[in-house]
């Protein structure tokens, strides 16, 4: 594979010599090698509550163990474990001006046992109207504590699996309940009654550490989500939602960063590997993580998101988001200097992508979290969808991402920069 790293030695003193043999460590052969296990069709999409990420928890931990990672402290394992409530509608009865909506038109958001409600009661109507920014809207729904009764304009149709399995898990019992409506432009009169059935189940993260040598009480986090979507509707006879790169691409990542600097052995300050689940129903994952130490102790968050794709800049690049939010970002670029790999801001800050990864739970902590990706957000082909493979990956390119991740955190894992805490007065 040819090396499209070259840095000067005055870089990376810490690692006197063992950066030289990181190709040995992170490469093409050993990034495909955990792909095609964790993007496998025998994982089914991995989605949250099934016995296939059971299976993916299953390898990650094993990684864990051989690459000699330590437990999360107090855990008896690498899993960190927690509860969700999850509900299943078993009845919906739905009636909008005197016609019956037949159950595929409607999605439900619900944590009550039964609910009833009519155009009498104290519900909210409000709309998906084309050329809305379906993400903000979704994310101003879901923080409503009122009733909503939502219908959704036609253009959004390719969101209507998504919307329809959107919200049946929450970490916290909710009061209201929200309705998302297919193909009704009006409302005038309605009758919703809806049973639902509330089951507590188990989810976990998977977490592994290396103590650090001198500052022990210093973290330094490399995290993705090992979840995705599952199994869904046929397209083309392929029902799998194998999610290759989002986020197989990630946790690949953090696989290779455990067992470069467990190699390294010269982590100054404690380093955290982090797989999340949870993460495309509402980050639930890392949200519970981020309630497991003290923030102020984390001086910087790696979260990696979708790095199996070359960006718009192409081949050798990758971008931070919220690169304006902390000065990690020039770290990064400093400790790259003379090789061919560029960081970049985020050029899609009208997504938000800030907020709409695992990092944001610690961010809003005040966390130097950052999201690290390529992924083409504007025209990414295969997000979301069955085409998500292993094929559409470029696993060079990924092995020399992950290896300018490695080396341009080497300052902060040394102890040597501490980067900027973010602001969360300015948080929006």
């Amino acid at each position: 594979m040819k090396k499209v790293l070259v840095f000067s030695m005055l870089s990376f003193t810490a690692f006197s010599g063992f950066s030289q043999s990181i190709d040995k460590i992170i490469n093409a052969k050993e990034v495909a090698a955990i792909e095609n296990v964790l993007a496998s069709d025998s994982l089914r999409g991995r989605a949250t509550f099934t016995d296939d990420i059971e299976k993916a928890s299953n390898f990650i931990e094993n990684k864990f163990q051989k690459i000699g990672l330590q437990p999360f402290p107090g855990a008896k394992n690498f899993r960190q474990e927690f509860f969700m409530n999850q509900s299943t509608n078993t009845v919906a009865n739905i009636t909008i001006d005197g016609a019956v909506i037949p159950d595929s038109l409607v999605g439900i958001i619900s944590f009550q046992p039964k609910v009833d409600l009519t155009e009498k009661d104290n519900v909210k109507i409000i709309k998906l109207s084309a050329g809305d920014n379906i993400r903000q809207k979704i994310g101003a729904i879901l923080k409503s504590k009122e009733n909503l009764l939502v219908l959704v304009d036609p253009s959004f149709e390719r969101y209507r699996s998504i919307l329809r399995h959107l919200g049946k898990e929450s970490m916290t019992p909710e009061t209201n309940t929200i309705v998302f409506l297919f193909g009704v432009d009006n409302v005038k009169t309605f009758n919703i009654h809806l049973e639902n059935t509330i089951v507590k189940k188990p989810l976990n993260n998977v977490v592994g550490i290396l103590p650090g040598k001198t500052l022990p009480d210093e973290y330094v986090i490399f995290s993705a989500h090992y979840d995705h979507l599952g199994v869904g509707q046929p397209v083309n006879g392929d029902s799998i939602y194998n999610g290759a790169n989002d986020d197989a691409s990630g946790v690949t990542a953090v696989l290779s960063l455990a067992k470069y600097f467990k190699k390294a052995n010269n982590n100054a300050r404690t380093i955290i590997f982090a797989t999340f689940t949870a993460e495309e129903i509402g980050e639930f994952g890392s949200q519970y993580f981020s309630k497991q130490f003290d923030p102020a102790k984390v001086v910087a968050m790696f979260n990696i998101e979708m790095i199996g794709t070359e960006s718009k800049w192409g081949k050798n690049s990758a971008y931070i988001t919220g690169y304006d939010k902390t000065d990690m970002g020039k770290i990064l670029e400093r400790n790259l200097t003379g090789s061919a790999f560029k960081f970049y801001p985020d050029p899609y800050t009208e997504q938000h992508l800030f907020y709409r990864s695992d990092n944001a739970s610690l961010a809003k902590l005040g966390v130097p979290a950052h999201t690290i990706s390529t992924s083409k957000m504007d025209n990414e082909p295969n997000y979301h969808k069955v085409s998500d493979e292993i094929s559409t990956l470029d696993m060079d390119n990924m092995a020399e991402i992950i290896k300018a991740i490695a080396l341009s955190s080497t300052t902060i894992v040394d102890g040597k920069d501490t980067p900027t805490r973010v602001d969360t007065s300015k948080l929006n």
